[in-house]
C-alpha cells in the first residue's frame, strides 16, 4: 500500500488581507492549487477583512498581527515563534512590506522562502527609491526564489537588486476566463446601478480608491470630455467600483463640475464580473502597476481598454489592437482616448474581441497556478538557499 505524501504547508504573508490585486492572487492560489498537495496559512501583518470569504478551501488559517505603522521589529519574537509553531514548508511573502519576514523564516529554518514582487507603491512608482533598493538588497540572501509579475519588475530584480536568472521567475497574474467573459446578447441590469444599460454607454474602472490607483484622474478626464463634447452627456456615464480614501476627492471633482448624477460610485462589490459585462469601456488610470488583475479581468470580459502606460500594463495592452495607452497623469490624453472609443462602436468592438483573445491565450489562470505549484514544490529553486 502506498503511503500518502504529507501536504506542503504554505504561509502567505501580506501587509493587509483585503481587496487588492496581490491578495486576489493569493486567493486564486489557495483555491486552485491541489488541496491534496498543499495547505495554507494567511498571515496578515495588519488585518484580515471580509475578503477572506473569497477563499473556498475549508481549512485555511488566517492570522492577523495588527501591526501599527512603522517597522515590525517589536513583532519579530512573536512572528518567529509563530513560524516555529506552524512549521511551514514554504514562506510566500508579497511585496516589500512583507519582505522583512524572510530573515525570520530563515532563522526558523523554513526550507523554501519565495518572495513575489507585484508592483510599486505610490510614493515610489518606478522603484527608484535608493532606500527601498538597499532594503531589498539587504534581504536578498534570505530569499530562495523571487517571482516577478511583469517584465519591468523582472528586469528591476536583475539589474537593480542583482537577482540572478536562476533565482527568479516571471509569472504573470492569471484570470479565470470562464468567470470573466463577454456579455452575450443584451446587457443584464446590475443590482444598484442607476443607469439604463441599453441607453447609456458606461465607462468604468475597478480598484481600491487609493493614490497609486489614481481614480481621480479618470474623474477629471470624464469631466474634461463632457466639457469638450457636451453632446456625450446624454449617453456617457461613469462607473467607479471600489472603496478607499480617495472616494471624497472623486465625489468632489464630479460635484464641482455638476456631473455627480452621471456617475455611480458603487463601492466594494462581489459582482465585479457582472459589472464589467455592463461596461462599454474599461479604464485603468494607475500611477504604477505590476500586472493588473482588474485589467486582465476587463480584457477577458471583452472590453476595449484605456490605460496609463506604467509598469506591466504595457505588457498587457497592445496599442490600437486591444485598446489605448496614454501617459500617466494626462487627463486630456485619457479623455481623447475614451472619446475615440465612444465615437466608434466598430473600433471598440474590435478592440474588445482582440482583448478577449489575448486574455484567453496569455493570461490563463491554470498556467499561473501550475507555475506557482511547481515553484512551491521546490522544483525551480537553487539548493544553495535551503537551510542546512
Amino acid at each position: 500500500m502506498m503511503t500518502a505524501q504529507p501536504r506542503r504547508r504554505i504561509v502567505h504573508v501580506v501587509y493587509r488581507f483585503g481587496v487588492g490585486g496581490l491578495e486576489n492572487v493569493v486567493v486564486q492560489l489557495i483555491n486552485c492549487l491541489p488541496a491534496d498537495q498543499f495547505e495554507h496559512v494567511v498571515l496578515s501583518l495588519t488585518s484580515v477583512s471580509d475578503f477572506r470569504n473569497r477563499v473556498m478551501q475549508p481549512d485555511v488559517q488566517f492570522i492577523e498581527l495588527h501591526k501599527p505603522p512603522g517597522h515590525a521589529i517589536p513583532l519579530y519574537p512573536r512572528i518567529f515563534r509563530l513560524l516555529r509553531e506552524v512549521r511551514p514548508d514554504v514562506l510566500h511573502t508579497c511585496n516589500l512590506a512583507a519582505l522583512e519576514i524572510a530573515p525570520l523564516a530563515w532563522l526558523a529554518r523554513v526550507p523554501l522562502r519565495v518572495h513575489a514582487e507585484h508592483g510599486w507603491d505610490a510614493h515610489d512608482p518606478k522603484g527608484e527609491s535608493r532606500r527601498y533598493q538597499q532594503v531589498r538588497k539587504l534581504y536578498k540572501p534570505f530569499v530562495s526564489h523571487y517571482v516577478a509579475v511583469s517584465e519591468e519588475i523582472n528586469t528591476y530584480l536583475s539589474r537593480v537588486i542583482g537577482v540572478p536568472v536562476h533565482e527568479r521567475s516571471l509569472i504573470a497574474n492569471g484570470v479565470d476566463t470562464d468567470h470573466f467573459s463577454p456579455a452575450s446578447g443584451s446587457r443584464v441590469a446590475v443590482q444598484g446601478c442607476p443607469f439604463d444599460l441599453e441607453k447609456h454607454w458606461l465607462v468604468g474602472t475597478v480598484g481600491r480608491l487609493q493614490t497609486v490607483k489614481n481614480q481621480p484622474l479618470l474623474a477629471r478626464a470624464f469631466v474634461s470630455l463632457l466639457r469638450s463634447h457636451p453632446e456625450a452627456m446624454d449617453r456617457m456615464r461613469l462607473v467607479v467600483v471600489g472603496e478607499g480614501p480617495l472616494r471624497a476627492e472623486i465625489e468632489d471633482i464630479l460635484s464641482r463640475a455638476g456631473v455627480r448624477q452621471l456617475a455611480w460610485l458603487a463601492g466594494s462589490r462581489d459582482d465585479v464580473a457582472e459589472i464589467l459585462r455592463s461596461l462599454r469601456c474599461f479604464v485603468l488610470p494607475s500611477q504604477a502597476e505590476g500586472t493588473s488583475c482588474t485589467l486582465q479581468e476587463a480584457m477577458a470580459s471583452g472590453l476595449p481598454v484605456v490605460a496609463t502606460a506604467v509598469g506591466g500594463t504595457s505588457d498587457l495592452v497592445e496599442p490600437n489592437v486591444t485598446g489605448k495607452l496614454v501617459p500617466p497623469d494626462d487627463e486630456a490624453a485619457m479623455a481623447d482616448a475614451i472619446w475615440s472609443l465612444f465615437g466608434s462602436a466598430e473600433k471598440a468592438a474590435i478592440f474588445g474581441r482582440m482583448a478577449r483573445d489575448r486574455a484567453v491565450k496569455r493570461f490563463r489562470l491554470d498556467d499561473m497556478v501550475a507555475r506557482y505549484g511547481q515553484l512551491f514544490s521546490g522544483e525551480s529553486v537553487s539548493q544553495e538557499h535551503r537551510p542546512k
